[in-house]
């Protein structure tokens, strides 16, 4: 009966002219005295229709908790659990001190061996690495079982954020095999660009992917809160010849990545 008597005060409050025609429930739509559901699923419900009709955009923001609370004549606690259902949800992400976003989620093919940043454009979206490191050294022990090299071997390692419209998507730690670039320069945006250059893309690709708990520094990086689901990718790419020339781990943030595979 409370909820009831609460959705009715806020339809009169509506009615009366209870927010402006710019107002974020003007375009999404006010509750419904007949309905029956508890307030945080009926504010669900409106902003997941918003999103799945295009009337909330992809990457667009929506208002504050405390600005919902009184748009709409309910308590903060009431907003915060209709966003924290729609974030677990994967249709809405919250980046820490700028606020919470349509979620533009990217499916990422498995049947196709393709880089970030081809997946981006074929998306319309513009991706940008933020360098961590670019490095010459001696091969880990780690390294050398998966691009099946021997012990003391130079490799040349790139660490880097990468972006979709400046937006952290993954962060990657890649590995390549001595003698297929130049310099550790010769890579810009794409490390397939910069390998197809010298003849070196690989051709096909051994990937492994697990979800994992995102520790506190990937998570400052990638602009998430610490512990929340990550995806994991361990990739070896491999030449024509069957040579190893690429071993990758990535980790793609998980309220904004897909991956579909082809049976």
């Amino acid at each position: 009966m409370k909820e009831q008597a609460a959705v009715a005060r806020i339809d009169m409050t509506d009615s009366a002219g209870g927010g402006g025609p710019d107002a974020f429930s003007a375009r999404i739509g006010r509750f419904r005295a007949d309905d029956p559901l508890p307030l945080y699923l009926q504010l669900q419900g409106l902003i997941r229709d918003a999103i799945m009709k295009g009337v909330a955009a992809k990457g667009s923001g929506i208002p504050a908790e405390r600005d919902l609370a009184v748009e709409y004549n309910i308590s903060r606690i009431t907003v915060r659990k209709a966003i924290e259902g729609l974030v677990e949800e994967g249709l809405l992400i919250r980046r820490r001190g700028a606020g919470t976003f349509v979620a533009g989620r990217v499916d990422k093919v498995f049947s196709k061996l393709s880089s970030f940043s081809e997946d981006m454009e074929a998306r319309g979206r513009i991706a940008s690495s933020r360098w961590i490191s670019r490095s010459v050294g001696i091969v880990t022990p780690d390294e050398a079982m998966g691009l099946a090299l021997s012990p003391g071997t130079q490799v040349m390692r790139f660490n880097r954020v990468r972006l979709a419209d400046d937006e952290p998507m993954a962060l990657e730690f890649t590995t390549i095999a001595p003698d297929c670039l130049d310099s550790v320069d010769d890579v810009d945006t794409s490390l397939y660009a910069a390998l197809e250059r010298t003849g070196h893309r690989p051709v096909r690709a051994l990937q492994r992917l697990r979800a994992v708990p995102v520790g506190a520094q990937h998570a400052r990086i990638l602009e998430i809160d610490t512990g929340d689901p990550v995806l994991l990718i361990e990739r070896c790419g491999f030449l024509p010849d069957g040579r190893v020339v690429e071993f990758t781990r990535s980790y793609y943030r998980g309220d904004a990545y897909d991956f579909v595979a082809e049976l």
